[in-house]
C-alpha cells in the first residue's frame, strides 16, 4: 500500500467511545445490539445513554433478532469520500428492525432491481478493514433474507 492511500482519512469509521464500545465489540462478534428502555419499554437504535422516547436513563443493551424489513434506500453512484469512491453503486438504506427502531445502514448481496419496500432483510456484518486501510470496527449492514 502506497503511503498516500495509507495516510487517506477513512470517513466509514465510527469513533466509539467508552459508551457505545459494548455495541461494536458484538458487532464484531456477529452480533446486533440495540437499546431498550425500562422506563416505557420501547427500543432505540442507535445507542443512546437515554431514551429518546421518555428522556430515562433506564436503558440496557438488548440482543436483536438481526430481522428487519426495508423500509427506503437509494442507490448512491457517486461519493467522492475515502473509501467510498471504490464501492459505489452502493445501497444506503433505512430498514424497521423487527424490535421495532429504523436503523440506517447498507443493503449489500442484493441487484439494486430487486429492491422493494418491505423486503425482509438480515443482519450481516462488514469487516471494518475490509482491505481499506483496515484499523476499524465491524460494521452492521443488511442483506436479502433467505
Amino acid at each position: 500500500m502506497s503511503p498516500e492511500r495509507a495516510a487517506s482519512p477513512r470517513f466509514d469509521l465510527p469513533e466509539p467511545d467508552a459508551f457505545t464500545r459494548p455495541y461494536w465489540d458484538a458487532a464484531g462478534e456477529g452480533r446486533l445490539l440495540i437499546r431498550r428502555c425500562a422506563g416505557c419499554g420501547r427500543a432505540h437504535h442507535y445507542p443512546r445513554e437515554f431514551c429518546p422516547y421518555c428522556w430515562s436513563e433506564n436503558v440496557e443493551w438488548e440482543h436483536a433478532s438481526g430481522h428487519a424489513t426495508l423500509y427506503t434506500w437509494s442507490v448512491v453512484h457517486r461519493n467522492d469520500l475515502p473509501p467510498f469512491g471504490g464501492r459505489v453503486p452502493y445501497v444506503a438504506a433505512v430498514v424497521d428492525l423487527a424490535e421495532g427502531p429504523r436503523m440506517m445502514t447498507e443493503v449489500v448481496e442484493c441487484a439494486h432491481g430487486d429492491l422493494r419496500i418491505g423486503m425482509g432483510l438480515t443482519v450481516t456484518f462488514r469487516d471494518g478493514g475490509q482491505g481499506e486501510g483496515g484499523g476499524g470496527e465491524t460494521v452492521p449492514v443488511f442483506r436479502p433474507s433467505p
